[in-house]
C-alpha cells in the first residue's frame, strides 16, 4: 500500500474529519470567548476596580534604551500580566462552557438510558409453564 494511499485512509476516517470540525469550530469560539472577555468583561471589572485597563497592566524589568535623538536602542522589558489575567478569565470561560455542555449531553444519556426498554416476549418455555399452570387450575 503506497503512502499517498494510506494517508487518504487515514483523512477520510470520520474521527479525522470530526476532529477537523472541532479543531474550526474551537477556534470560532476561541474568538467568541476573546470578545467577550475584552469587551464585555473586562471593562465591567476595569469599571469596579477604578477603571483600571488590565490589558495594559505589565511589570517593567528593564526600561527602554534611546540614543540622544531619542531613537530606541534596545526595547523594555516587560512582564505583561494584565494579558495573562484576560487569558486565564478566557480559559475558565471555555472550560465552564464546556463543561455545561458535557453535562448536558451526559444528563441526556442518563435519561435515555433511564427509558424503561419494552418488556420483552415471554420466552417458549415461559408460555409453556403458563398452559400448564392454566390447565391445572382448571382441573
Amino acid at each position: 500500500m503506497g503512502m499517498m494511499s494510506e494517508f487518504k485512509e487515514f483523512a477520510m476516517r470520520g474521527n479525522v474529519i470530526d476532529l477537523a470540525v472541532g479543531v474550526v469550530i474551537g477556534g470560532a469560539f476561541g474568538k467568541i470567548v476573546t470578545a467577550l472577555v475584552e469587551k464585555v468583561i473586562m471593562p465591567f471589572i476595569g469599571l469596579l476596580t477604578g477603571g483600571v485597563d488590565f490589558s495594559r497592566w505589565a511589570w517593567t524589568l528593564r526600561a527602554a534604551e534611546l540614543d540622544a535623538t531619542g531613537k530606541e536602542i534596545q526595547p523594555a522589558l516587560v512582564v505583561g500580566f494584565g494579558d495573562f489575567l484576560n487569558t486565564v478569565i478566557q480559559f475558565i470561560i471555555i472550560a465552564f462552557a464546556i463543561f455545561m455542555v458535557i453535562k448536558a449531553i451526559n444528563r441526556l444519556s442518563r435519561k435515555q438510558e433511564e427509558a424503561p426498554a419494552a418488556p420483552a416476549a415471554p420466552t417458549e418455555e415461559v408460555l409453556l409453564l403458563r398452559e400448564i399452570r392454566d390447565s391445572l387450575n382448571k382441573h
